[in-house]
């Protein structure tokens, strides 16, 4: 990696939720992609799973500036169709 690519602004992607997921809603407890939830833990290994990812918060994943454009497409697609839990992905 060059020292150019390592300087570059980290990417992100923000995760919109279903209803009764959203980090931000009223319930206690861990929500988005840190809800206990089997689905939501295994999403979550395979969120970590790229050395991309820098850390995952409950309603975005924050990736190396240097990650590829059709990398984080791959993603979000990915994150898209995890229909019982993602309204939308928007890359930053």
């Amino acid at each position: 990696m060059s020292a150019e690519a390592g300087s570059a602004a980290p990417r992100t992607l923000r995760v919109k939720f279903r209803p009764g997921w959203d980090p931000a809603g009223d319930a206690k407890g861990p929500r988005g992609l840190f809800r206990p939830d089997p689905r939501a833990r295994t999403l979550l290994k395979v969120l970590v799973s790229y050395p991309e990812v820098r850390f995952v918060l409950p309603d975005r994943i924050s990736l190396d500036g240097a990650t590829s454009g059709p990398l984080l497409e791959v993603i979000a697609r990915f994150l898209d169709r995890q229909s019982w839990l993602v309204e939308r992905v928007d890359i930053g």
